[in-house]
């Protein structure tokens, strides 16, 4: 019998597919290997179920977008969990993920935790205003909780965020059984032979979570660079001033007649975000594409 499903855990070369509401373990026909094509957690594929043989991964969707680090495709959002304080938010960092996921066409959600025990207000707007999706959150008092279960369901979602801002905490609070994705390696991920922990999806009520080992803000910044040409697109903010500078070569540094200079200064583009695009131009101005 064959099926459309979606792969959502791989390892030692068998892969488990959600398809038709159950879960078949697979292998991928040898025609991947001769063509180098390498499975991944978060591909939509076609499958065979055999009763008297292996079941087979015979088709890989098209691909919207994939990660080499953590391998996963099809990602339809990436939340990035920064907290008000302890540890203090780095605005440059939440920027940098912000436009890489753009970059790779993957939706950014940006969470800040610990509404508690600071004002958010100042840096909710800042992403707000740059019309990116942007939640305050607490698991203290649960402000946030519900907003983000609602933009987690029917996506493909990972959470990145640096070491201390309760991506832990707010996963156990969107779901109980979400704490496979926190703690050590649970008796469930070592059932069998298969005791490697890996990425994998998991259920959240219409949608899946990426539980991706290790995958911190610095994981995922080493996914790629945005050229210096292409990162004027990987701040929505901008979009509106685009074309509208003196010169079509405009840079937005400090060139003449740039639109996106003068909506800084008319306060139309927040000066944190400008800053950090005129910080990441400069760190990618002097790459050339024929050297990636």
């Amino acid at each position: 019998m064959q099926f459309d499903g979606l792969i959502i855990k791989g390892i030692g070369g068998f892969y488990y597919v959600e398809a038709a509401g159950e879960i078949y373990e697979c292998k991928a026909r040898g025609v991947f290997r001769k063509e180098k094509i390498t499975p991944l957690v978060g591909d939509y594929v076609k499958i065979t179920v055999n009763s008297d043989a292996e079941n087979t991964i015979d088709e890989i969707m098209p691909r919207k977008n994939y990660l080499k680090r953590p391998p996963i495709a099809n990602l339809d959002q990436l939340i990035i969990v920064a907290s008000i304080c302890d540890p203090a938010p780095s605005t440059l960092v939440i920027d940098k993920l912000t436009a890489i996921a753009c970059s790779m066409n993957i939706e950014p959600v940006i969470v800040i935790n610990k509404s508690d025990l600071d004002d958010v207000s100042e840096l909710t707007k800042v992403y707000k205003s740059a019309k990116i999706t942007t939640i305050a959150s607490s698991a203290k008092t649960n402000q946030g909780i519900d907003q983000i279960k609602a933009v987690l369901n029917k996506n493909i979602s990972a959470i990145t965020g640096n070491s201390g801002v309760g991506k832990s905490t707010i996963l156990n609070c969107i779901d109980k059984d979400l704490d496979l994705l926190t703690g050590e390696i649970s008796a469930k991920l070592c059932r069998g032979r298969h005791t490697t922990r890996e990425t994998q999806l998991f259920k959240s009520g219409a949608g899946y979570i990426a539980d991706t080992p290790g995958f911190g803000s610095l994981e995922f910044e080493r996914n790629g660079i945005i050229l210096k040409d292409e990162l004027q697109y990987c701040f929505p903010e901008f979009e509106r001033f685009l074309g509208k500078c003196l010169f079509t070569s405009c840079a937005h540094i400090n060139d003449k007649g740039c639109r996106i200079i003068k909506a800084v200064k008319d306060g139309e583009i927040s000066e944190s975000r400008y800053e950090s695009y005129k910080l990441m131009y400069s760190e990618v101005k002097n790459i050339k594409k024929w050297e990636l």
